[in-house]
């Protein structure tokens, strides 16, 4: 049992020796692990970080604000990035670029492209003839794509959350539209690969927004299912969601709430913009009106008129949706004329009439892809700013045809803090309760390929043939392997969008190209090459839908199969155990297991949320058409055709399960499947069926993508320095006017210290003007040839005079000090002179403080009283314009030296433990006196009854005493004195009954 012991005790040491270090892993990562979400908008963004101690807060601009416009100013030599861009927008409009999010991943041709052209005629898109794109011309050496400006503005954003954070941040979820497809997300992930984030997840915004009413009212979750529509009407696109709530049980963590998006609506173009800019359009109709007869030019001629007329309108549409009527009023709208205009709510809702009656259409759409009526909706909640016009909540309400719409969430920050408990939930940083969440498909993807058939004998044909691989409304991440059969040779497929007949004609134009990618294959023939004597189970490719709802080809491979028989020598007893166990246990693969397609369909897809009911019949209906030829060219052994007739998965799990143990697995799923009961000793080692072994080969893959080509790896890092380079000139320039800033300031307080009363005092009119003088000529060189100073010549002008105002500032900051640091010297003197004398009035019987000590203490006490008498007064007799000799750091010295010294000795006597009392030599105890409780209460004798008698407590038995000098920490200890003091004759022994 010892050695046992003794075993243990090292893996005990092990597990507390990981622990440290993981321990002290986390703790060097402490400052790192706070993780940031953006919430995306059209017009204006939020940003809401967790980090340790901060859960789920929105971050502050540096306008104090809780949401930061899109908006970004570009300038030759600077960059302006929210509030500050938003207010150069009249100033520079060409430069400032606003809803470019619009032209992520669309093609020049796209009608989005006009559509942003006409509705913002003064910024100049140029033309990418590699990517068929467009990009923002500022100048002839300024250009950058809407890649390269989302990635400005995510870099931004980072920098307010850092800020915010106080600490780096490299983790974020961004919300995306719904809509999004392939490219405008792969578009979004390269420009968050230019501004240097990691991207955990792209969650669409409806998505984030239910995330976050769901958690807020977990406790209202249970198993009967409830569905919510959530409306949301923001500045650039409506989307109209379904969701259903309810509580399901997992596989890690039991019982938890679930919300399935069930059906999604939305219109690309219908918000608050196109309000506003029918406002602004109204505006400068009325401006030309009361210019009409004085030959004024056109107003929307104007880029700078038109930018002030789009931010009066965005505040007219604000301001009517609380009020029946507004002014408008402009200063100087153009050629320094006023401008102001009555403008009226049923002049603005005649205005936007056509969008209004466009309100319901999501509505529709939604409840249609969710295959449900009205009825089954308990409540639809308003999200959005554009939900606060009044007419669209009208129009709305009589849509849904409920009492009253909710508005019991936060419409601007909603998105952002379900996308921050998403983030926190994918970190590994923090541990949150779960929330399962089961997004959805918008649009479905297939997989097309071309085969040759013989209809007839002698007679051959293509035929065109197309799979579902994901289909509309089904749940994502998920994994999908699809399997061709009928190929031994090089070929190609197609993945393009399935049917998108639910989109209007004109969003199709917008949604680009409906083909998404070529793959071709290479080594296809090659592998039958390699493997002629074994049977091809198919050319298996695997897809991956992930959690950002990008779609990746993950890889291709050639899979063969072949029978190998095992000889009865070759299966030891070790084996034999392990087919036993196997088949106890469940290890074998059963018929049964073989037939069942909805467990292998969940471990191919890797997500506990992802099976739906339809998928295993899709993957079947895949395999039915891959697997038809194998059995006609080939004669399989008698267990075979329910490997063929199989669904997919299960034979993507099967050869998973294969690879796992190539040696020993194979032969035990097949007796176990077949009898169930370990093998007989001799006879049935003979009639042992071969087991199959499984072969797998790579194959290569080239794709060639038709949507939207992906930005190059060398492009991409061009544009991440690119903008790495904006950053650090942006940053310098920060520094710089940091340093203009601080000496600027330096030289107007200094000049206006010069005249106070405390500074005249200790300087003479010589001094204060050479000081006078040499700030005059700095402030006159920062005006003249400040502006092309740089950081450096800044801080060297600032360091300069700063050295030439030392000495007066000085001399001021120790006359302030004097009153304050001298007081609490005679203090400390004081209390340190009463402590001494008081420990030299304890009886020599209960002295705990050596003679060295209290010599030590004295000795100090009178040098510091020296020398603040001698100091002070030889500071009175210099003049107040020379160095003071009396300096408030050394009286803070002598303070601390003279602290140590008392606190040694009160730390001494706080720990030292009370002498016992001694017994008499006859061993009978001494009778105290009649007024023992009187004697008791002193501690220290007054002067001059130094000798009186003080009560004897009553001694243990065996407690001896010690001698007067004796060491505190040894008392009772191994050095003690076993001998007993004897008293001097006629003196009665004193002990010390309470501490000092």
């Amino acid at each position: 049992m010892a050695a046992t012991v003794r075993r243990q005790r090292p893996k005990r040491l092990d597990r507390w020796a990981v622990m440290a270090v993981l321990l002290a892993n986390l703790l060097a990562l402490s400052d790192t692990l706070a993780v940031m979400s953006v919430d995306l908008g059209s017009e204006s963004m939020k940003v809401a970080i967790v980090k340790p101690g901060v859960p789920m807060e929105i971050v502050l601009n540096k306008e104090s604000r809780r949401k930061t416009p899109v908006t970004v100013t570009l300038k030759e030599n600077e960059r302006f990035f929210g509030d500050s861009a938003a207010s150069m927008a009249i100033k520079n409009p060409k430069a400032t670029l606003r809803y470019f999010q619009h032209l992520l991943g669309k093609q020049e041709g796209n009608p989005h492209v006009a559509l942003y052209r006409a509705r913002f005629p003064e910024h100049e898109l140029g033309f990418d003839p590699q990517r068929q794109t467009v990009h923002f011309q500022i100048s002839p050496q300024l250009q950058f794509s809407p890649e390269e400006v989302l990635g400005m503005v995510l870099n931004y954003s980072r920098s307010l959350a850092e800020d915010f954070a106080e600490q780096p941040i490299k983790d974020a979820v961004i919300t995306v539209p719904a809509f999004f497809n392939q490219a405008e997300r792969r578009a979004v992930l390269q420009a968050a690969r230019m501004a240097g984030l990691k991207v955990l997840q792209l969650i669409n915004d409806n998505t984030a927004t239910a995330l976050s009413y769901g958690v807020f009212r977990r406790k209202d979750i249970n198993t009967t299912a409830q569905n919510v529509m959530f409306y949301d009407m923001g500045s650039g696109s409506t989307v109209c969601t379904i969701v259903t709530y309810q509580t399901v049980k997992t596989k890690e963590a039991g019982m938890q709430p679930q919300l399935q998006i069930r059906g999604v609506g939305f219109d690309r173009t219908l918000g608050g913009l196109e309000m506003e800019l029918r406002l602004r359009e109204h505006l400068a109709k009325l401006f030309n009106e009361q210019r009409k007869g004085q030959r004024a030019k056109d107003v929307r001629e104007n880029p700078r008129a038109m930018a002030k007329l789009l931010r009066e309108a965005n505040r007219l549409k604000t301001v009517l949706s609380a009020n029946a009527d507004h002014m408008a009023q402009i200063e100087g709208l153009m050629d320094d004329v006023d401008f102001k205009a009555k403008v009226t709510r049923a002049e603005f809702e005649e205005l936007c009439a056509d969008l209004f009656e466009r309100v319901p259409g999501p509505v529709q759409q939604a409840l249609q892809s969710a295959e449900m009526n009205l009825d089954e909706i308990e409540q639809v909640i308003l999200v959005g700013g554009a939900t606060r016009v009044p007419k669209v909540q009208e129009v709305l309400l009589k849509a849904v045809g409920k009492e009253e719409l909710g508005k019991n969430i936060n419409a601007d920050e909603a998105a952002a803090m379900g996308a921050v408990y998403q983030a926190a939930a994918l970190s590994k940083a923090f541990k949150v309760k779960p929330f399962v969440v089961r997004d959805a498909v918008i649009y479905p993807i297939l997989v097309e390929f071309t085969r040759e058939v013989e209809e007839e004998p002698g007679v051959r044909s293509l035929k065109h043939n197309k799979r579902v691989l994901f289909s509309r409304m089904g749940p994502y991440p998920q994994r999908k392997v699809i399997t061709f059969n009928r190929y031994n040779h090089d070929f190609n497929f197609h993945i393009n969008y399935g049917d998108l007949g639910f989109l209007e004609p004109e969003d199709l134009r917008v949604f680009g190209s409906q083909n998404l990618t070529t793959v071709k294959l290479k080594g296809v023939g090659e592998s039958f090459k390699k493997y002629p004597d074994h049977e091809s189970k198919g050319i298996k490719a695997h897809f991956n839908l992930d959690e950002s709802g990008v779609l990746s080809l993950i890889r291709v491979e050639s899979v063969f199969e072949t029978l190998v028989e095992d000889s009865p020598e070759e299966e030891s007893t070790l084996t034999k155990l392990g087919n036993t166990i196997s088949s106890l246990f469940g290890g074998g693969a059963t018929a049964d297991t073989k037939e069942n397609g909805t467990d292998t369909v969940q471990e191919e897809e890797e997500s506990p949320a992802e099976g739906s009911k339809d998928e295993p019949g899709e993957q079947a209906e895949l395999k039915e058409e891959a697997e038809a030829p194998v059995e006609d060219t080939s004669q399989p052994p008698p267990a075979e055709p329910k490997e063929d007739t199989a669904p997919e998965e299960e034979k993507a799990a099967e050869k998973e399960n294969e690879e796992k143990s190539e040696a020993q697995k194979p032969s035990e799923k097949k007796e176990a499947g077949s009898e169930g009961v370990p093998p007989a000793p001799e006879e049935e080692k003979k009639q042992k069926p071969a087991r199959k072994q499984r072969m797998v080969e790579e194959i290569g893959v080239e794709l060639l993508v038709l949507d939207l080509p992906d930005l190059p790896e060398e492009a991409l890092a061009r544009s991440a320095q690119k903008l790495q380079d904006l950053t650090l000139r942006d940053l310098e320039k920060q520094e710089r006017e940091k340093a203009a800033n601080s000496l600027e300031a330096f030289i107007f307080e200094t000049q206006d210290k010069l005249y106070q009363p405390e500074y005249q005092e200790v300087s003479t009119e010589e001094q204060r003007e050479e000081i006078s003088g040499k700030l005059s000529a700095a402030s006159t060189w920062l005006e003249d040839e400040g502006f092309g100073a740089t950081t450096v010549m800044l801080k060297e002008k600032l360091t300069e005079l700063r050295k030439l105002c030392h000495g007066l500032f000085f001399r001021v900051e120790e006359r302030k000090k004097w009153p304050e640091r001298l007081s609490a010297l005679d203090n400390l003197l004081n209390h340190s002179s009463m402590f001494l004398k008081g420990a030299r009035l304890i009886p020599e019987m209960d002295q705990i403080f050596t003679e060295v000590e209290m010599t030590t203490l004295e000795k100090v006490i009178n040098e510091t009283w020296a020398w603040k008498n001698a100091t002070v007064a030889e500071q009175a007799k210099l003049p107040a314009t020379e160095k003071p000799v009396l300096l408030s750091k050394d009286i803070e010295a002598k303070m601390m030296a003279l602290d140590r010294e008392v606190q040694y000795l009160l730390n001494k006597a706080k720990f030292t433990k009370p002498r016992p009392r001694p017994k008499d030599k006859n061993g009978t105890r001494t009778e105290p006196p009649l007024n023992a409780s009187d004697q008791a209460e002193k501690v220290i004798p007054p002067p001059g009854h130094a000798d009186d008698a003080k009560p004897i407590s009553e001694p243990e038995k065996e407690t001896r005493s010690e001698p007067a000098d004796a060491e505190p920490l040894e008392l009772g200890g191994p050095g003690a004195e076993p001998e007993q003091k004897e008293q001097p004759t006629g003196q009665k022994p004193t002990l010390k009954n309470d501490e000092l």
